[in-house]
């Protein structure tokens, strides 16, 4: 659980192997997962809310690998709330899923109608320079987002054995991400959001912005969703671990 105001951090509790550390002199959470990665049965929870007014980033200390399951898949379950005026930025480092890998997410957010809302989500199908390749893993994401308490946006994906690769699915990329804007102003970050993507599509229509990104590799596809993120929010939109 993390809760901030206006006024800095309101409520922090953590447990077993999910933390959240806060660098000083900014609005920036990092999450670490002390655990190393993921395996199949590990079970996380993450609930983070920001107060009225207040402005949050969401990070992660470094890319999440999730590890090959011998059975259950891995969950992992967020919750994401801004009040009135609020700022909330999900931005973590890439998850990188290995061969024969299983991962079930969802995200619950709820924002209310003056909260501004950023989230991007990069998955990397194992480490291309490492020769590695993906025969066979499971992977479901499912977004749920509300707007005082009404439905914004809906968006499945799922995987399962082989990855899809016709041109109308991944065609032979090595990661792919997933960017949603959240506000006022999201049909004015449209051209800039275009612009920084060499691989992919982004729309926006009724103060949101949706985008997805291809790449060959994680390494590329940084390079765009980077660009991305600072067309939307600037350079104070990119956290500071993803350059450190």
């Amino acid at each position: 659980m993390l809760w901030t105001e206006a006024g800095g951090l309101a409520r922090f509790r953590e447990m077993g192997a999910a933390k959240a550390r806060f660098p000083k002199g900014g609005r920036e959470a990092i999450l670490i997962n002390t655990g190393g990665g993921l395996a199949g049965g590990d079970d996380f929870e993450y609930n983070i809310g920001v107060g009225r007014g207040a402005k949050l980033s969401v990070t992660t200390q470094g890319a999440e690998r999730v590890y090959r399951s011998l059975g259950p898949p891995a969950r992992v379950r967020t919750r994401l709330e801004a009040k009135e005026g609020a700022t909330l930025h999900w931005l973590p480092q890439e998850t990188i899923l290995f061969d024969n890998s299983a991962l079930v997410r969802s995200f619950d957010v709820q924002l209310a109608g003056s909260a501004n809302f950023l989230a991007v989500e990069t998955i990397v199908f194992g480490r291309r320079e490492m020769g590695e390749r993906i025969s066979s893993l499971e992977f479901r994401d499912s977004w749920r987002i509300r707007r005082d308490g009404s439905l914004l946006h809906a968006d499945d994906i799922a995987f399962g054995g082989a990855l899809p690769n016709s041109s109308a699915t991944l065609d032979g990329a090595g990661a792919m991400a997933f960017m949603i804007y959240v506000s006022a102003d999201a049909e004015r970050a449209l051209d800039g959001v275009r612009a920084a993507i060499e691989n992919g599509g982004a729309s926006a229509w009724n103060g949101k912005l949706v985008a997805r990104v291809l790449a060959r590799d994680g390494f590329e596809l940084r390079k765009s969703v980077t660009l991305a993120i600072q067309a939307i929010a600037g350079d104070m939109g990119l956290p500071k671990a993803w350059t450190l």
